[in-house]
């Protein structure tokens, strides 16, 4: 039973919305709404002029060049790849053999480059068939689940799958060796056949008949 060790969040890409342009309500002959505000239409042209402004201003820069909010999304991005990658290394390093190879979800940043903002790595939580041995292996998973600095709520889960397994292994190698205590027990309570041959049976003291 292989149980996926799992962190994702995604981070807000930068992005400029178009307003769509919507059916103006009766207006008097200056384009006015008779109560005197703009009209739904006109406020929307006005937006979407600002709008194109800052779009044309992007396009006016050198290219490669980002935008502040553009700049500030990388950084959350890059921060998020470091934080992704270094929760997950501690799943696989603690793991061992029982951890699985890391798998990553990306994004792709304003920059043009892909970060890491999730990723999993499949751990092996299956009992073996000897007690002692699933013990060995639930610590171990316990450890991996718990490796990273904040575990998520998935690797929270593992841990207390795993605690089970380990309690339960725990059970059964106490009922194992309890049974091989009771085995030798009898074995060796039980005379062996050639001690009990030379066993007297009942009182052997001699008598004498005396005759009168």
């Amino acid at each position: 039973m292989d149980i996926a060790i799992a962190s994702s969040r995604s981070v807000r890409a930068f992005e400029i919305a178009r307003p769509a342009v919507r059916e103006a309500p009766e207006q008097n002959g200056a384009g006015v709404p008779a109560s005197g505000a703009p009209s739904e239409q006109v406020q929307a042209v006005q937006q979407y002029e600002r709008s194109q402004e800052l779009t044309d201003r992007r396009d006016s820069r050198v290219p490669g060049e980002l935008s502040e909010e553009e700049q500030r999304v990388v950084q959350e991005l890059k921060a998020r790849d470091r934080e992704v990658r270094a929760h997950e290394q501690a799943h696989k390093s603690v793991g061992g053999p029982y951890a699985g190879a890391i798998s990553y979800d990306y994004q792709r940043g304003p920059d043009g480059q892909n970060y890491a903002i999730g990723g999993s790595v499949p751990i092996d939580a299956s009992p073996e068939a000897d007690p002692e041995e699933t013990i060995a292996k639930m610590e171990v998973v316990i450890r991996a689940a718990l490796a990273p600095a904040e575990p998520s709520p998935q690797d929270r889960t593992v841990a207390a799958q795993a605690q089970q397994q380990l309690i339960q292994a725990h059970g059964e190698l106490r009922a194992q060796e309890a049974a091989e205590r009771r085995s030798e027990q009898e074995s060796g309570s039980a005379p062996s056949p050639l001690s009990a041959a030379y066993e007297p049976i009942g009182d052997t003291e001699p008598t004498v008949d005396l005759f009168a």
